[in-house]
């Protein structure tokens, strides 16, 4: 019982600072602290089999952590969307700028015969 009175605090607090994390962070920062978790996580999954709790207790704490890891990939699913959404937007701004410039160099041509 002491192993996941231990090791549950510790799960719960790394999911509340995922949810409280700053909005200012950019996005490939929070995926990058979302896929250490999941890391972390899947260590301590791969870790209950060697703890001296009790074979319900470990069934416990598995489907805890397992909860967890599925909560945090649901986010990092949604980062990586909107990363995708921005990485598209700006090479949408970038082709319009580029248009942009063209059209104005176009427009200022002046056709010299000789």
């Amino acid at each position: 019982m002491t192993t996941i009175l231990t090791s549950t605090p510790s799960i719960q607090s790394s999911t509340q600072s995922t949810r409280s994390a700053p909005q200012g962070d950019d996005t490939a920062a929070q995926i990058s602290s979302i896929t250490k978790k999941i890391s972390d996580l899947t260590q301590q999954l791969k870790d209950i089999p060697n703890s001296s709790a009790s074979a319900e207790d470990k069934k416990k704490q598995q489907d805890l952590i397992e909860a967890q890891i599925k909560m945090l990939q649901a986010q990092l699913a949604q980062l990586q969307r909107k990363q995708a959404e921005e990485a598209q937007q700006k090479q949408q701004q970038q082709e319009v700028k580029t248009t942009d410039e063209t059209s104005a160099t176009s427009q200022y041509q002046i056709d010299v015969y000789v």
